[in-house]
This record gives C-alpha cells, sequence and structure tokens, in this order.
C-alpha cells in the first residue's frame, strides 16, 4: 500500500464520523442525518432514523457514543420506544452500549421483542472484542420491549467487578445480566443493531476513570 493509500485509509473512517448534541452531551455518530432530536410531550426526543446492520465483523455500529470520559461506575437511565412493527416492517431492538473502549472493544445490552431462547442473538448481553459479537448472558428471560408504549431502562455497570445489571420497566432477568472483567472502564451509547427506535429522558451518573 502506498503512504497516500495509507494516510486515506487512517483518516477517512475519521472523517465519516458526525456529532450531534441531545441530552446536554455531545455524541458521536456515523452519519448525523440518521438522527433527529425533538420535543414531544415536552420532552427532548431523540429518534434513530436509519436502520445501518454491520455485515463483517457482525456487531452492532449504529449508535450514538456520548463524548464523555470513561466510566468506571456508570448508571444510565432513559425511556426507549421501538419503532411500531406495523409503520415499517421492523421495529424489534433497541441496544445500550458500555464499557466503550473503541470501535472494536466494547459490550453492549441488546433489548428486543424476542426472548433469547428464540433468538440467541437477541435480548441478552453481548461482548465485541476485535471480531463478531459474543453473547456474555444466559438466554434465560422474557422479551424486555414487549408492546408499542415507552419503556423505562436503568443500566448499572461498575468497572472493577465487570458486572452489569439492565432493568426494564424496574424488573431484570438473568439475559440482562453478565460479568466481563476484559473491558473495565469505557464510554455510553445508544442505538440499535438492525432498526429504528427513540429515546428519551436520558439521565447518567456515576464516577469516571481517573485521568480518562
Amino acid at each position: 500500500m502506498s503512504r497516500l493509500a495509507l494516510l486515506l485509509a487512517l483518516v477517512l473512517p475519521l472523517a465519516a464520523q458526525s456529532t450531534i448534541e441531545a441530552f446536554g452531551l455531545q455524541w458521536l455518530v456515523p452519519v448525523a442525518d440518521d438522527w433527529k432530536l425533538e420535543v414531544l410531550d415536552q420532552a427532548p426526543t431523540l429518534h434513530l432514523l436509519v436502520p445501518r446492520p454491520s455485515t463483517q465483523p457482525r456487531r452492532p455500529t449504529q449508535y450514538a457514543l456520548a463524548q464523555t470520559a470513561a466510566y468506571q461506575q456508570l448508571t444510565l437511565e432513559l425511556e426507549v420506544k421501538k419503532e411500531p412493527f406495523e409503520a415499517r416492517k421492523r421495529g424489534t431492538s433497541l441496544i445500550l452500549v458500555y464499557a466503550w473502549r473503541d470501535k472494536d472493544h466494547f459490550n453492549y445490552a441488546h433489548l428486543s421483542v424476542d426472548a433469547a431462547r428464540q433468538q440467541p442473538v437477541h435480548n441478552g448481553i453481548f461482548h465485541v472484542y476485535g471480531g463478531d459479537r459474543v453473547r456474555i448472558s444466559s438466554e434465560d428471560g422474557p422479551p424486555t420491549l414487549a408492546g408499542e408504549s415507552w419503556h423505562k431502562v436503568k443500566l448499572v455497570y461498575d468497572g472493577v467487578k465487570g458486572r452489569v445489571d439492565v432493568y426494564v420497566n424496574g424488573r431484570t432477568s438473568p439475559s440482562m445480566r453478565a460479568v466481563d472483567l476484559s473491558l473495565g472502564a469505557g464510554k455510553f451509547g445508544i442505538g440499535s443493531f438492525f432498526d429504528w427506535g427513540s429515546f428519551r429522558n436520558l439521565r447518567v451518573s456515576g464516577q469516571t476513570a481517573p485521568g480518562s
């Protein structure tokens, strides 16, 4: 590879990133026009308008990454709503990214209309470490995005113990709990693997890693 081609290969992926603002934070996204912020019922609401499924490696790329320091202890609370299935023949799942180190190393919670026993790659906690995503939680538990209403979601992550617990409408299950000690502190994000969806009333608290 020539020196010019090498420089372009390094620069172009960075140039493809855009920044949006929502919930008092800056977010890095692949394409800014894929997202829309509006006020609904007096609440700022961020819509993901365009699904962009990944192929190889098989892992999510369509998410907004909060431009914060890396969190060692993280509590992320928000309301989420999938797109009605009939509206666009989709609308089955959303994701919450946590422990993000870079685009090749992060974890995420997948919230879905499917139980994991039906679709093992849905409704659970997943790990990305250089390749395809890998499930790291049990398959035991009910669907988390049943119905067309807003769902209250809380993700609690302890980067020291590697433990994450996700609650949807106050409830959790083995499919929404996992332990991973390989990543530690990291950033967080919101998005979807291959669907549309909306997010509102986002609050974040916790402790950032020293020097991050």
